[in-house]
């Protein structure tokens, strides 16, 4: 788990108007979406994501980074990673960035499986996302 003693793990697909955010099981093993903030502002979400780490005593914060298809990063990758800056400056609680190429893409297959659309789908697009984020991270970390 990444040298990280077993806790839960919040796990946030940010995004200038939304920010889903998901949280794992204090073993490692299942992530589950806890919801979105639309606080306003990078500074503004920063501050309500340390809020959610504290309030479940998150021992690790894992952050999508999207990245491009060639594995570069572009200007989302950028905003991603003023974002985790910010977020430094208000919890102490370590942090990583998780590859979340496809986790929208993931999401919006799922959704239409389940046949969720319009503004339900909206409302639970980054919550899916960010729990797909943090799932994909579990499993790539649970053998470690």
């Amino acid at each position: 788990m990444n040298g990280q003693s077993k806790g839960k793990i919040l796990g946030v697909d940010y995004g200038d108007v939304r920010t889903g955010l998901a949280v794992s099981d204090a073993l490692g093993f299942l992530a589950s979406g806890i919801g979105t903030v639309r606080p306003g502002g990078m500074r503004n979400t920063a501050v309500l994501v340390a809020e959610e780490a504290k309030k479940h005593n998150a021992v690790l914060i894992v952050i999508g980074l999207p990245k491009n298809m060639d594995g570069s990063e572009g200007f989302r990758a950028e905003a991603v990673r003023a974002f985790e800056a910010l977020l430094a400056e208000y919890t102490d609680v370590p942090r990583v960035f998780y590859d979340e190429r496809l986790s929208t893409v993931e999401a919006h297959r799922f959704l239409s499986i389940t046949d969720t659309r319009g503004k339900k789908r909206k409302e639970v697009v980054d919550t899916l996302s960010a729990q797909i984020i943090l799932q994909n991270y579990l499993d790539a970390n649970a053998q470690k």
